[in-house]
């Protein structure tokens, strides 16, 4: 009996590393424009960078969630192709998660790209999501996006052993969240709020040595996809669902998928299933990456690479040569 290979098991390692270069690429040339106020400039340098940088992999790539549609160029669009050839692949994209915090050199700046097997990552338009995600080792279902929050915090505190007290609530701190922050605070739970990001919020919420229990509220939806597929690799639990403001937004949803109801709960696998690879580097410092330093004309990075396959977690420092290194 013949067997063919898949080309993604074989090649899946070097592009974890392949990823890494991508977001590296895109975190440095944002870290030119951080502090400034220009978050445009730093956003269209993260983009362009990543784009260079996506040339050099071996991969035949469809961005299939990211920040615009076609007519909104130069961001990285729903539909573009990127990667130099080879096994067709689904890529999720943020180019720069957190161009506020970039702008005003505030913490959890970050580049993420995720890449899987082709069909394999929700498509939606650039909206927002609601989303709901713990960490691993808990009880499948312990907490139920259409439940409330009392009861979630209680389903989750007694799956941890832990008293209500004890829990940490993680949001954007947004006007829509006023209600979830205030019966939060109601049951004692204590909430961490976000000015933006909630890629980092949702990865910490499934990291054993974060304080974060539990992220909960809407961001946007390609947000969403990545922080799926990083929960994937670390084996926590997320439910979402997208929300539309009008007609138009659920009319594409529903043309990018095709049969299905745009508006239905999804579990964790309707939006990022089989193999996912992850990369985020920070650009400022933060919960889960520091920013991008300067020493003795070295620049550093800080990134984490994930595989869903082998479920692990890589930090990977970078200390980078603009002397002798072909990228800027």
């Amino acid at each position: 009996m013949t067997v063919t290979p898949n080309p993604y098991q074989v090649t899946d390692r070097n592009l974890a590393l392949e990823l890494v270069r991508v977001t590296e690429a895109a975190a440095v040339a944002a870290s030119a424009w951080t502090g400034r106020g220009k978050k445009n400039e730093a956003d269209g340098a993260a983009v362009e960078a990543m784009r260079r940088a996506f040339d050099t992999v071996a991969i035949n790539g469809t961005v299939v969630i990211g920040e615009g549609e076609m007519d909104e160029a130069p961001m990285l669009f729903i539909g573009e192709h990127v990667g130099a050839g080879g096994p067709a692949m689904d890529i999720a994209v943020d180019p720069l998660e957190g161009t506020n915090l970039c702008a005003k050199n505030l913490p959890n700046a970050l580049t993420v790209v995720a890449l899987a097997e082709e069909g394999h990552f929700l498509h939606a338009p650039d909206i927002y999501m609601d989303k709901i995600v713990v960490g691993p080792n808990l009880p499948e279902n312990v907490v139920d996006l259409d439940a409330s929050v009392e009861a979630n915090l209680k389903a989750l505190a007694a799956a941890k052993g832990k008293d209500i007290r004890e829990l940490m609530l993680c949001t954007l701190d947004r006007p829509r969240h006023e209600e979830i922050i205030g019966r939060a605070r109601s049951m004692g739970a204590r909430v961490t709020l976000l000015s933006d990001g909630d890629v980092a919020a949702a990865i910490a919420a499934c990291l054993e040595n974060n304080e974060v229990d539990i992220y909960l509220g809407s961001g946007g939806a390609p947000e969403g996809v990545l922080a799926a597929a990083a929960v994937r690799c670390v084996h926590g639990q997320m439910q979402g669902r997208l929300l539309f403001e009008d007609e138009t937004q659920l009319e594409r949803a529903k043309k990018m998928n095709p049969g299905a109801d745009p508006s239905r709960k999804l579990d964790l696998t309707d939006i990022a299933s089989g193999d996912v690879l992850f990369s985020a580097t920070g650009v400022t410092g933060g919960t889960l990456l520091r920013g991008i330093t300067q020493n003795n004309g070295w620049t550093i990075t800080h990134s984490l690479v994930m595989r869903s396959k082998s479920g692990t977690l890589r930090f990977v420092e970078g200390h980078h040569d603009f002397t002798t290194k072909t990228w800027r």
